[in-house]
């Protein structure tokens, strides 16, 4: 499986980014795709996943109401919508896959390389 996130940069609060990673080589394993995040001396952590089939959606708590998961099959796509952005969301923004619906890194078997976010306050 690779997977390729794009789509970070510098924002103000309250602003608006998509992230997006493009997925290849995806296996009878790869169920779910998630977005994760570290942000500098913390651990990474669970925002949203997505079941690639089918649509079901999950989010942290920090998250909802604000980011939005979605999947484009025909171009093997997967975005996070981030609206109404805070400088707590600054971080490296990973997409993951995982065999099924997982809230922590431990689940995650396939990693693309990170994205950077910024929100400046």
């Amino acid at each position: 499986v690779q997977l390729q996130a794009s789509g970070g940069g510098l924002v103000q609060a309250g602003g608006s980014l998509q992230l997006a990673c493009l997925v290849s080589g995806l296996t009878t394993s790869d169920n779910f795709m998630n977005w994760f995040r570290q942000a500098p001396g913390k651990e990474r952590e669970f925002v949203a996943g997505i079941k690639w089939r089918e649509g079901r959606r999950s989010y942290a708590d920090s998250v909802k109401g604000r980011f939005s998961i979605s999947r484009d099959s025909a171009v093997n796509t997967v975005y996070l919508q981030m609206n109404s952005l805070k400088p707590e969301d600054t971080a490296v923004y990973f997409c993951a896959t995982s065999p099924g619906a997982i809230s922590n890194a431990a689940g995650a078997i396939s990693w693309g390389q990170g994205t950077l976010v910024t929100v400046s306050s």
